[in-house]
């Protein structure tokens, strides 16, 4: 992965997650959408890894454990 792209990706993330704080804080969505927003993600990258060339298949998996850890560890939803 080039840097371009591994910043771009970092970047892509934090503002996500920004903006899933900002909608939680504004009372738009509350923290069980949220939780399934994020677990749905994961579920789209679980399934694609399956249809995928290996190569990309890696990238899916490696994608959904990132944000299944994400869920785990509450950091979009600032729970204790």
């Amino acid at each position: 992965m080039t840097d371009d792209h591994m910043y771009s990706g970092m970047a892509a993330l934090t503002i996500c997650e920004a903006l899933l704080l900002a909608l939680n804080d504004a009372h738009i969505l509350p923290e069980k959408e949220i939780m399934g927003i994020l677990k749905d993600a994961a579920a789209t990258h679980e399934n694609a890894s399956s249809s995928e060339a290996e190569a990309d298949a890696e990238k899916h998996r490696a994608t959904a454990a990132l944000i299944r850890r994400i869920v785990a560890g509450g950091n979009s939803v600032r729970r204790p």
